[in-house]
Order: structure tokens, then C-alpha cells, then sequence
């Protein structure tokens, strides 16, 4: 190879490793996360999961719900915080499911009370979040 050659070679290596550098791959940020399976069957289940993120919880109440074909603005935004998050709640669509809710016992910012709450389908947690007990003025994501 000659010197001509080499410089034009290193030349285009330069530029290429500057242009990864400089523009990284974007990635989709509405591109929903694979899902992890989270165990929801027990209580101790699902007092661990929160735990396995650092709450800690008492269970307070739980409910039969329809998880929505067709989700409104608010529900919309709650299984975007689901996404992020990596549970399946879309994949719910139209399903029952439990509602189980919390009282947070170590985390309680301007001495509000946090609740947590988790939703369950067939024994699987697809909906997680941490919420103020006064309507939900401050959420938050479980993990």
C-alpha cells in the first residue's frame, strides 16, 4: 500500500469513528421496553417486588378491575409510565385484573402519605406506581 493510500484509509477511519462519536445511534424513544415477568401470585410476591426497589410497604386494599380496550389521555399516560417501567399492561388490554394498594411506610416527602399500587393479571404484575394519597399530585415510578 502505498502512502497515499494509508493517509486516505486513516483519513476515513478518523471520520467514521468522529461521526460515531459525535451522532450515537438514537434509539425510538416510544419504543416500548421488553417486558420482564414479575411474579404477583402472594402477598409476598408482591410486597417483595416493591421491596426489590426499595419500598416498603403494608397492604391496605385490593379490588377487581377491567383493564380499558381503549385507553383515555390519563390512562394513556399511566401505561406510558408502564412502559418505561417494562410492564406488560398494553399486552392487558381489555383483561380483568386485580388492583392491589399499599401504604408506603418509609418515604413520605412534605409529610404527605404515599400509597403504592399494583396491578396483577394472571398472577403477573403489569402496572406498578407510587402515588400521594391527596389524587395522585405527585407520581412516581416504582423503579
Amino acid at each position: 500500500m502505498n502512502r497515499k493510500n494509508i493517509i486516505t484509509f486513516v483519513s476515513a477511519a478518523a471520520f467514521v469513528t468522529a461521526a460515531v462519536l459525535l451522532f450515537p445511534e438514537r434509539t425510538d424513544p416510544h419504543r416500548v421496553p421488553e417486558s420482564a415477568h414479575v411474579a404477583a401470585a402472594t402477598v409476598s410476591d408482591r410486597i417483595d417486588y416493591f421491596a426489590s426497589h426499595g419500598w416498603e410497604v403494608e397492604e391496605i386494599a385490593g379490588r377487581a378491575v377491567t383493564i380499558p380496550t381503549d385507553f383515555s389521555q390519563v390512562y394513556e399516560e399511566y401505561a406510558a409510565l408502564q412502559d418505561k417501567q417494562g410492564l406488560p399492561l398494553r399486552e392487558y388490554a381489555g383483561r380483568n385484573a386485580e388492583l392491589y394498594v399499599y401504604e408506603v411506610k418509609n418515604y413520605s416527602p412534605e409529610s404527605r402519605k404515599m400509597l403504592a399500587e399494583l396491578l396483577v393479571c394472571d398472577d403477573t404484575a403489569i402496572a406498578s406506581m407510587v402515588y400521594s394519597e391527596d389524587g395522585g399530585s405527585l407520581r412516581l415510578a416504582v423503579s
